[in-house]
């Protein structure tokens, strides 16, 4: 029979163990909500404080030049490229993920002008389809949604770009990248994707794809608000149209020149001044992930996911799980299904469990692999078991907190 002592070993096994204490995490506190917010890698206050008080403070405007800020979302970009499986270069990290979503799909429409559709799935998190809403209609397309198993079927030669997110942000299901992809090329469509639930989780290939982008603090740990990053695949660098044309994507921006010629490469796709420190931030969070090996995230995030649901369903009857079984159909973190999720993850929540409600009645962990414990897994799910059982998760009344 299994016990906690089974996945101790998994732990004391794990390879990606010495990265574990790269993280700060409080003491007794299972934290299964990387996925909408990861926590903050030990060694970042110190790399803020340095930028604040050394470069900000002593150094003021000099910083751009001794301190390398102007180059910041090139090099942070750059740390990125790995982990989503892109070449040096071709990623630029700054603004947040629905402007970078949006000049990427209207970049790409632009290369697609002769057809009409933006093609995307139901399942798309609700504000890439308010993004793309707005590029349809600006560009006189039309936004044209489909269940995410009819997206390979729905791509024809009406299609302009296709853009979808790699990991449903409520069931976890994955999208076949390389499928999808290929089948979007074939037909003469544009790819975007959003790696906000992957990057960070697993191992990734972007590299055929037209386009991508992604956040930067759920599995990579930037912090509240951390900037995002564009993918641009390298023969669309030089040829793209931003369709936001501002000063840091200009070819000489200190020209100061009353017209806009855009930049030779990806930082084209860049507009106005970054956000420096937040870039520092998360350039920090990055060095977490020196010498780790995507594919052993990506095998660690199976095993960690595998073991959460086979102890659910063999020990929780009051749960449905939503989530893909297959591994290789999931992303890195699973969704159960109970009528009153509100309150089973405030109740939690107050048990020591932290994860998040996305409705209407969906309880969601996630399972960050570079810091996420084995026994996490155990302690979560024997957590789980008894709130159910016991239902104590009727002594907390419905939640109006703002973010869940």
């Amino acid at each position: 029979m299994v016990d906690r002592t089974d996945f101790e070993r998994l732990d004391a096994a794990d390879p990606l163990a010495g990265v574990v204490g790269r993280f700060s995490l409080p003491d007794g506190l299972v934290y299964l909500d990387g996925n909408s917010l990861g926590p903050l890698p030990t060694h970042v206050p110190e790399a803020v404080s340095r930028v604040v008080v050394d470069e900000w403070g002593r150094d003021l405007i000099r910083s751009w030049n001794a301190h390398g800020w102007w180059e910041m979302p090139g090099v942070v970009g750059d740390m990125i490229a790995p982990l989503i499986g892109a070449p040096p270069g071709s990623v630029i990290a700054g603004d947040t993920t629905s402007i970078a979503l949006y000049k990427s799909v209207a970049a790409a429409r632009h290369l697609r002008p002769d057809r009409t559709v933006i093609l995307s799935d139901s399942g798309n998190f609700p504000t890439d389809l308010y993004v793309l809403g707005s590029v349809a209609e600006q560009t006189d397309a039309k936004l044209v949604m489909v269940e995410p198993h009819e997206v390979g079927e729905a791509i024809d030669e009406s299609v302009a770009v296709v853009s979808l997110t790699h990991v449903d942000y409520r069931t976890g299901r994955r999208h076949h990248m390389g499928e999808l992809t290929g089948a979007a090329h074939r037909r003469g469509a544009m790819m975007v994707w959003d790696l906000a639930h992957s990057a960070g989780a697993m191992d990734l290939d972007i590299a055929e794809a037209d386009m991508a982008v992604g956040c930067g603090y759920k599995y990579l740990n930037g912090g509240p608000g951390a900037p995002a990053f564009v993918y641009v695949r390298g023969d669309h660098a030089s040829s793209l149209v931003n369709p936001i044309s501002g000063w840091w994507g200009h070819a000489e921006p200190f020209a100061m020149s009353s017209s806009f010629v855009p930049a030779p490469g990806i930082e084209r796709m860049q507009v106005g001044t970054q956000p420096i420190i937040a870039l520092v931030a998360l350039k920090s969070a990055l060095e977490a992930f020196d010498g780790v090996d995507p594919h052993q995230l990506r095998s660690k995030s199976e095993m960690l996911t595998d073991a959460f649901i086979r102890l659910v369903e063999e020990r929780v009857d009051a749960v449905e799980v939503v989530t893909p079984r297959q591994a290789s159909a999931r992303g890195s973190h699973v969704s159960l299904a109970h009528p009153e999720a509100v309150r089973v993850m405030a109740a939690l929540i107050a048990e020591g469990v932290v994860g998040d409600v996305r409705p209407p009645n969906l309880l969601r962990f996630g399972f960050a692999p570079m810091y996420q414990l084995h026994t996490d897994v155990w302690d979560a799910v024997e957590t789980i078991e008894r709130v159910l059982a016991e239902e104590r998760w009727r002594d907390f009344a419905f939640s109006s907190h703002t973010v869940t």
